[in-house]
């Protein structure tokens, strides 16, 4: 972590003296594009932290197979692939601001929902009715966050505005999970570790929330 943090922070001064930066720091002033850039980054540490964990619960609680694992992540997949292809749609008529809203509380109810989930409750109730509701979240999310981490540049920063989208993506995820799996480690029991873990993926979710009421704010960009 320490080597990381000299790294980015090496990085950052050479990006913020060369003449022909790869990521010019102009891009984080703008506030619609820093919340976009902050709030991808709790979402995806959170959304890759279920998908990591879940698969695994769902094989030792419910004694599913691999492939039965994989199965049961189709409430999420399909209903986010449904709902993804209308967000232009929802965008045009609602605004990008209300539609993140609406779609990161969704994955915040679905998270936390599933942060009760025990062999008891069983597969339907515990993971898959909460999947719909996470799969209604991100079809609704992610598009809209990319909308908001490349609006207003300049059209010589585009590239390198999309570029840290994708960095944000990545990074957000691996740390993100990184740091769910090492609070969650804390506790003995697994099935305690997986509830104090989905708990920690909802507070990181509330962080993306307030980044975007915060940074974003109620403007209603359109996706073109």
């Amino acid at each position: 972590m320490i080597i990381a943090v000299i790294a980015i922070a090496g990085f950052i001064w050479h990006e913020a003296r060369t003449k022909q930066p790869m990521m010019p720091l102009r891009l984080f002033v703008d506030r619609e594009r820093l919340g976009g850039y902050i709030a991808r980054f709790f979402y995806l540490g959170a959304m890759m932290s279920m998908w990591f964990l879940t698969p695994q619960i769902m094989q030792t609680q419910l004694h599913f197979t691999p492939l039965q694992a994989g199965l049961g992540f189709f409430p999420l997949t399909i209903v986010s692939f449904i709902v993804a292809v209308q967000v232009a749609k929802l965008a045009d008529r609602f605004g990008n601001t209300q539609i993140l809203i609406i779609g990161i509380t969704l994955t915040v109810i679905g998270m936390f929902a599933i942060s009760f989930f025990s062999a008891q409750v069983g597969y339907t109730v515990g993971i898959a009715l909460p999947m719909i509701l996470m799969g209604i979240g991100q079809g609704l999310t992610l598009s809209p966050l990319t909308v908001a981490g490349v609006a207003n540049t300049l059209p010589e920063d585009s590239g390198a505005a999309s570029g840290v989208v994708n960095m944000v993506h990545q990074i957000g995820g691996s740390v993100g999970m990184a740091f769910v799996v090492a609070a969650s480690a804390t506790v003995k029991t697994e099935i305690a570790s997986y509830h104090l873990a989905m708990l920690t993926a909802t507070a990181l979710l509330i962080g993306t929330l307030i980044a975007v009421i915060g940074l974003i704010g109620p403007t209603l960009k359109k996706i073109a």
